[in-house]
């Protein structure tokens, strides 16, 4: 686990409330959010991730997005935004979903304040690195996960 300080990124996303069990739903919109970009020309500058603004036991607000060059007026349900610059704990997980859990519970128990009020954060990410589409084993995916800690 480290501290990396972060310059602000700007990103196509979409936005849904999912449950624990319908959590896929919002990971399954990337392609969307990838053809939004590729429509208007926009490169793609890093990995999709998933940003949680809101986590509580029984529902997740959750942002899918993709790493873009430049913010422009979104459409539809294609929005962008740009995540926050700052300092942000992070560690890296190798394997499936159902351990992700386990890096956010390490990297929470962490004596550091975090980018949050109640159950809103400002930035608690899990960007994928492996497309599995290319990769269909979990046991080799690699995802990061990344908190924002307060200023």
């Amino acid at each position: 686990m480290d501290i990396e300080t972060r310059a602000g990124q700007p990103c196509a996303t979409v936005k849904a409330t999912v449950t624990p069990e319908t959590s896929a739903e919002i990971a399954d919109r990337f392609p969307e959010v990838m053809r939004w970009l590729a429509d208007r020309e926009l490169p793609v500058t890093g990995a999709p991730f998933l940003r949680y603004l809101r986590v509580s036991t029984e529902e997740f607000e959750v942002e899918a997005g993709i790493p873009a060059v430049a913010e422009v007026p979104g459409d539809g349900e294609v929005f962008t935004a740009t995540l926050p610059a700052g300092q942000y704990l992070i560690a890296l997980h190798e394997g499936g979903p159902e351990g992700l859990a386990a890096v956010t519970d390490g990297l929470l128990a962490h004596a550091v304040r975090f980018d949050r009020e109640g159950d809103r954060w400002g930035a608690r990410l899990e960007t994928h690195f492996t497309d599995p589409a290319v990769e269909p084993d979990p046991a080799k995916w690699a995802t990061e996960v990344a908190i924002r800690l307060a200023d």
